[in-house]
C-alpha cells in the first residue's frame, strides 16, 4: 500500500504496531491516533458539536448523529439475507440474525437456559436472586419487570388503555381485554375439563387444574406445608422471615401481604367502598359493613308483632 506522506505512514504504522503515544489528560485512557483523543475528550467535556437539521439533538460523535438521522428519513440499510426485514443499525441486523441462527450466546450461570439478547438473560437471572428492582411509589409493591410495574400502576391512576370493539367497556390489562372478548366471539382456547373456567393462556389453565387435583409441587422448607403456586409460598415464607415489603408511606406501617397494605391505605385517604343498602352509611372494610347490618336485622326483629 502507497502512502502520500511521511506522517500519514508514520500514523498507519503506530496503527499497525498498537503504540499509544496520545494519552487523556482526564483519565488512564490512550489512543494511536490525535482524532481518536480529540472524540474521547467529549465525553469529559460534554462537547456536543455534530446537531440534527430535523430536531434540536446534538452528539459528540458524527457516526452517533447518522443513526439519528435515520429515525427522521427513516432509512434502514441494513438488511436480512434470509428475510425481508431491514434495520437503521447493523447492531440490531446482528441481534436479528440470532432469530434465523437460533444462536443464544448468553447463558445463565445458575441453570442450563439461555437466551438470544443480554436483557432477556438479565429478566431472567431475577428468577434466581428474586431481585424486584422496580417499586410501585404509591403501595411499594416491587417488580421484576419495568412493564409489570407500568401495568400495576393503573390499579392507581384507573388508567383503561384497552378497549373492547364491541362494547363500551375497557379494562388497565390486555389480558383482561382478552378474557372479555370470549363473551362476545364465543371461544375459549384453554378451558378446564372439571368445571366451567376458561383461561386465555395455558399456563394460568395449569395453575388451576392444581386447585381440582390438589397438586402443591411448592414446599416450605421451614415446615411441612405446600402450596400450588410459587407466589403463595412466597407470601407463606413471610409468616417465618416476619418479612414486610409493603410498606405504608404515610406512617410507615409494614405489611407480609400487599392487599393488606391496600386495605390499610383506607385509613388515611378515606376511601370507604362497602355502603349499607339500608341506611346509605359507608365502611372501609367489608367486616364493618357485616357488623353494621345487624342493627338492622335486630330493628326488623324488634318490630315483628308478638
Amino acid at each position: 500500500m502507497a502512502y502520500t506522506t511521511e506522517e500519514h505512514l508514520a500514523k498507519q504504522q503506530r496503527i499497525l504496531a498498537g503504540v499509544k503515544s496520545y494519552q487523556c489528560s482526564y483519565c488512564d485512557s490512550t489512543f494511536s491516533q490525535n482524532s481518536s483523543l480529540i472524540s474521547h475528550l467529549r465525553s469529559h467535556t460534554g462537547e456536543k458539536p455534530y446537531h440534527c437539521s430535523h430536531c434540536e439533538k446534538s452528539f459528540s460523535q458524527n457516526n452517533n448523529l447518522i443513526r439519528h438521522i435515520r429515525i427522521h428519513t427513516g432509512e434502514k440499510p441494513h438488511q436480512c439475507i434470509i428475510c425481508d426485514k431491514s434495520f437503521s443499525q447493523s447492531s440490531h441486523l446482528v441481534l436479528h440474525m440470532r432469530s434465523h441462527t437460533g444462536e443464544k450466546p448468553y447463558k445463565c450461570s445458575h441453570c442450563d437456559k439461555a437466551f438470544q439478547h443480554n436483557n432477556d438473560l438479565l429478566r431472567h437471572l431475577r428468577t434466581h436472586t428474586g431481585e424486584k428492582p422496580y417499586q410501585c411509589s404509591l403501595c411499594r409493591k416491587a417488580f421484576t419487570e419495568r412493564q409489570s410495574l407500568l401495568r400495576h400502576n393503573r390499579i392507581h391512576t384507573g388508567e383503561k388503555p384497552y378497549k373492547c370493539s364491541y362494547c363500551d367497556k375497557a379494562y388497565p390489562q390486555n389480558i383482561q381485554l382478552k378474557i372479555h372478548m370470549i363473551t362476545h366471539t364465543g371461544e375459549s382456547p384453554y378451558q378446564c375439563d372439571h368445571c366451567d373456567k376458561v383461561f386465555t393462556q395455558s399456563c394460568n389453565l395449569t395453575l388451576h387444574l392444581r386447585t381440582h387435583s390438589g397438586e402443591t409441587p411448592y414446599k416450605c422448607g421451614q415446615c411441612e406445608k405446600a402450596f400450588s403456586t410459587s407466589s403463595n409460598l412466597l407470601r407463606h415464607l413471610r409468616t417465618h422471615t416476619g418479612e414486610k415489603p409493603y410498606q405504608c408511606i404515610q406512617c410507615g406501617k409494614g405489611f407480609s401481604q400487599n392487599n393488606r397494605l391496600l386495605l390499610h391505605l383506607r385509613i388515611h385517604t378515606g376511601e370507604k367502598p362497602y355502603l349499607c343498602s339500608h341506611c346509605g352509611k359507608a365502611f372501609a372494610f367489608n367486616d364493618g359493613l357485616r357488623t353494621h347490618l345487624r342493627t338492622h336485622n335486630k330493628e326488623k326483629v324488634s318490630m315483628q308483632p308478638l
